[in-house]
Order: C-alpha cells, then structure tokens, then sequence
C-alpha cells in the first residue's frame, strides 16, 4: 500500500511551517493582512497542507473567542501582537493581523523591520491531527492542523533551522520526511549517494513500524537521533 494513514492527535513535537512574508502592506497602525499558508505547494520537507486543514481548528478557535497570537521568532515568552478573520479560501489561510506597536516593545521593532523589508518571513506552529503519506512520490499531505500561532520570522527555511528541526524531531521521537532527511544528511557532509541509500533503506524502514508502535519508546529512533546528534553544518 503506498498511501498510509496516520490518524493520532497531536503526535510528536509543535511543528512549524515557512512562508514568504505575502503581506499586502503593512500599515503604520502595525496593521497587515496576508496568507498565513498556502494549499497545495510542497515545501522544502516534502510536505502539503490540503484545502480544509484548517477548518476545524478555526471554528475551536472560534468558540473560544481566543484571537491567534503573532509571535515573534516562535517565542511563546514574546507575543506581538493578533489574528483575526482567519479564514480559510481557495488559495489558502487568509487573514489580519495587528501588531500592538503602542503596548508592545518588540512589537514596535517587528513593525519597523518588517515595514524596511528586513523581516520577510510568516511561520505558523501548529499541531498534526491528521496526514497521509504515499511512499511513492515521498510527500506527506497534511489534511487536519491544529492551528497554534502565527510567526513573523526573519529567515523563511533557512539551512540552519531545516537542520535542528530533524535533529529536534528525532530526540523527540518523530520522524522527518525522506526529502528533509536526505537534505540534512548532504548539508552535514555525507555524499548524495550516501544520503540517499540512507533514506531508501533505514529510514523507510523506520517509517513502516512507525504507526506500530509509540513514536517516543521506539528505540530505532533513539538510536539515530542519538547518532545524528553531533552533526552540525559543513563549514563554508
């Protein structure tokens, strides 16, 4: 079977997710609206988020009359600012957000970074309710998010982030896609033939007795993350 299912709430690590900053301005209040994430488009991890990802998770938020905070950088300790009219249409998750630049220290340094164009990055945390996977082509399409916060972040995708996000997935017992494993394995120096007899074989592997067991007691994911650990970038 090449497509499997996974269906466990909230399984592994808060996951995160870049975009360009799609801003159509941002106003001198600290207000903007813009695509928080895009359908359809597979990212640099070899995933997709589907149309209706979002549509549960905004009628939670909805109901709790919660707003969706603006983090700055993902830092749950420095909230900027809020969401609001997030919704769902055919391109993606729309909406506005207000930047508390008269309250807000940090908010009024995002506004002024983000209106010079310096910080160009959205990224929204959030947790997988529901994905498949299809073995074929590698991609994972993600089908039912818990929407968490929205980010303004300085760097969209960058290497350094890419690689201590599968380091921070395998310690914490979940497994990165095959297209984001061999890139971190090229990126840390192993050869691309190396990398990707790697991903064919070991890791595949893994990913089958993933749904059989609990992700965090498995000892196969352990022992890469364990070996991985020292890794860092090659040097320029």
């Amino acid at each position: 079977m090449l497509l499997r299912e996974y269906g466990r709430k909230h399984s592994g690590a808060l996951k995160v997710r870049d975009f360009d900053f799609e801003v159509k301005a941002v106003g001198d209040d600290g207000t903007f609206s813009g695509y928080g994430s895009v359908f359809g488009t597979v990212d640099s991890y070899g995933e997709i988020v589907a149309p209706g990802a979002f549509t549960e998770s905004l009628a939670e938020i909805a109901a709790k009359g919660r707003p969706v905070p603006i983090l700055w950088q993902h830092r749950s300790g420095e909230p900027i600012g809020a969401w609001t009219n997030l919704k769902e249409d055919q391109r993606g998750l729309f909406g506005d957000g207000e930047l508390l630049i008269a309250d807000v220290a940090q908010a009024r340094e995002a506004h002024a970074l983000a209106k010079r164009k310096i910080v160009t990055g959205l990224s929204i945390g959030y947790w997988v309710r529901e994905s498949s996977y299809d073995e074929k082509t590698g991609i994972r399409t993600l089908t039912k998010l818990d929407l968490v916060e929205i980010s303004l972040v300085t760097f969209p995708a960058n290497d350094d982030a890419r690689v201590e996000s599968v380091k921070f997935k395998l310690a914490h017992g979940e497994l990165p896609t095959e297209r984001e494993m061999e890139k971190y394995l090229r990126e840390v120096g192993f050869s691309k033939s190396k990398a990707a007899g790697f991903v064919a074989h070991g890791l595949t592997e893994l990913r089958r007795r993933e749904s059989d067991r609990d992700p965090a007691n498995n000892p196969g994911l352990k022992a890469l993350s364990d070996t991985l650990a020292g890794f860092s970038l090659k040097s320029a």
